[in-house]
């Protein structure tokens, strides 16, 4: 069964060009996996701090095999210096 999420990341204003360089680099290297089906970034147009993340994932297993990623531990490690808040993750189905 497929995982779909969507997340929501505001950037401090003053970090985001680093956090956009970073979802980036995100976007590049996790196209390469094999559970992944789409992982799509976007930023919002009425507020450029904030980026959304729209991601389809093969299960759960590969899902968590990202979350473990060296490029997702580097964002992880923007988290409290760099963002807004708290990443708001949405684990979604479609109907």
């Amino acid at each position: 069964m497929n995982v779909i999420i969507t997340a929501i990341i505001k950037a401090k204003p003053s970090f985001k060009e680093e956090v956009h360089n970073t979802l980036l680099n995100m976007v590049k290297q996790t196209r390469k996996e094999e559970a992944c089906n789409l992982y799509d970034l976007h930023q919002d147009l009425s507020d450029t701090n904030t980026f959304i993340f729209y991601e389809i994932w093969q299960g759960q297993e590969g899902l968590d095999k990202h979350n473990q990623q060296p490029y997702i531990k580097e964002f992880g490690s923007l988290i409290e210096s760099h963002l807004q808040e708290q990443p708001q993750i949405y684990l979604t189905q479609k109907i």
